[in-house]
């Protein structure tokens, strides 16, 4: 089975959290992690990851947190993935030198499987994420009949 990491998973719901809280000043890691459900420490481990590479900034200080390092508007799901798990790359022989490149049938299917995983993720914005969780948090209309 192929699947992205938890880490990367748990970034991008991260990345999602951080876009909807910080226009209102910086979030604490403790807050991101309660709302996500997850370890304050393990939530950290990420934001670093985030933090180096440039989509997340951190302010310290007793009124510190977290805040976006981009606008969502130029952040895609390729740039989250790529902060935690490196280059997205089905197989090693793809984006490494593989010494049967000249006789693997197979290497031009996984080149292939790549460019289609790296093309959906760099279409997904975060920003159309964001709108999503919006519309998802508003929920169906109710209507009353009388």
């Amino acid at each position: 089975m192929l699947k992205l990491s938890t880490k990367a998973r748990y970034a991008s719901r991260i990345m999602v959290r951080l876009a909807m809280t910080s226009q209102n000043g910086p979030v604490r890691r403790h807050d991101i992690a309660k709302a996500e459900g997850l370890t304050p420490d393990y939530v950290e481990q990420i934001l670093i990851k985030l933090k180096t590479a440039g989509l997340a900034t951190s302010h310290r200080g007793a009124k510190g947190g977290y805040t976006m390092g981009k606008a969502p508007e130029q952040i895609t799901m390729a740039m989250i993935v790529e902060a935690t798990d490196g280059p997205i790359c089905l197989a090693p022989c793809v984006k490494e030198h593989c010494d049967r490149e000249s006789m693997c049938v197979t290497q031009t299917v996984w080149k292939e499987a790549s460019k289609a995983a790296q093309d959906v993720l760099d279409k997904a914005m975060l920003s159309d994420l964001v709108a999503d969780m919006h519309k998802l948090n508003k929920g169906p209309a109710l209507t009353f009949d009388i």
